[in-house]
């Protein structure tokens, strides 16, 4: 099924719209809550197409993304407080708090390397909203793991060109379905481990 490619493709078409930027940043606050491409479908071929504001489009690109990842956590905190009766009742509140412990001690770390690699950020917003990561922590892991992402993958391209966004284009179905299944393996191994 090809489903990563079509949406690719999608954003390829929004990276050649006049209203790109605005797109682009749209785009980035909406992956760090719900939505699944990242931003740097968009990110890239802008970056080629516009090679002296690489600097400006991962700039804007970095803001959008830590505001979106506000929002998720807003929405993990208040989340969390509205099914936390239900937690109690079904036992899972010992099990969450020992989860807690080790996000609030390693917060940072643990928002940087989401925000940095290709681990889905929607989930670690949610999650450091949901148990009480720091929020300067978690702002700073934000803009520092997202920022060093963006500006690397406009930067490349900037520098690059177009040989290599061919390569990303060829390569972007793979990475879509190897990014998904590392996610559902990773819940899996955590729900039988527990």
């Amino acid at each position: 099924m090809r489903l990563f490619g079509a949406i690719y493709d999608r954003c390829l078409v929004w990276a050649r719209h006049h209203h790109a930027p605005r797109y682009l940043v749209a785009l980035s606050a909406a992956e760090s809550v719900f939505f699944p491409v990242p931003p740097d479908v968009m990110l890239a071929p802008m970056s080629l197409a516009r090679p002296r504001a690489w600097w400006r489009l991962a700039l804007m690109c970095t803001l959008a993304s830590v505001v979106g990842g506000l929002l998720g956590y807003a929405l993990g905190h208040f989340a969390l407080e509205a099914i936390w009766p239900w937690m109690q009742t079904m036992g899972w509140d010992g099990p969450f708090r020992r989860v807690q412990d080790m996000f609030v001690r390693y917060g940072f770390w643990f928002v940087f390397l989401a925000a940095f690699t290709p681990i889905p950020y929607k989930v670690f917003t949610i999650a450091s909203g949901a148990t009480g990561v720091g929020l300067i922590a978690f702002v700073l892991g934000s803009f520092i793991g997202r920022g060093a992402r963006f500006f690397l993958v406009a930067g490349l391209i900037a520098w690059g060109g177009e040989r290599l966004e061919r390569v990303l284009r060829r390569y972007v179905e793979l990475l879509g379905w190897a990014v998904a299944a590392i996610v559902i393996v990773g819940l899996v191994w955590l729900e039988l481990r527990g």
